[in-house]
């Protein structure tokens, strides 16, 4: 297992999910029984929980993932989205922890992220 083809392999998991609204190519990219947490201080839940919770609360979504660094059986991505929800535009930043299984799935997934109610740009050198 290759930790750089498998992240590359989950962001376009969540490009194709995201744009889509659509958890199944979410899905895809995680073991059965991996462990998703959308941020350190929530309970675990699934892709598929976590996935549709999220795209039922946007309108709609521009997002952007950085250059995985990778090593070992794990890496971590950058993301970034000017998201609309309730009439209004919020933009999320934040970074995934990932680690993979041997078939290049993510088996554990932690999320660090802040957001803030106006659109804003990545900073220079953001990804």
């Amino acid at each position: 297992m290759d930790a750089d083809v498998a992240a590359r392999a989950w962001i376009d998991g969540w490009m194709r999910g995201w744009r889509d609204h659509d958890p199944e190519p979410i899905v895809a990219v995680y073991t059965e029984d991996a462990v998703f947490r959308s941020h350190p201080f929530r309970d675990a839940q699934t892709p598929r929980e976590y996935a549709l919770q999220a795209f039922g609360e946007e309108e709609s979504a521009e997002f952007r993932f950085g250059e995985p660094v990778a090593a070992g059986d794990r890496a971590a991505v950058e993301y970034w989205a000017v998201i609309r929800s309730g009439g209004k535009d919020w933009t999320l930043a934040g970074t995934t922890i990932l680690r993979f299984a041997d078939d290049g799935r993510a088996s554990y997934h932690l999320d660090y992220w802040t957001m803030e109610e106006r659109r804003r740009d990545p900073p220079p050198g953001w990804g």
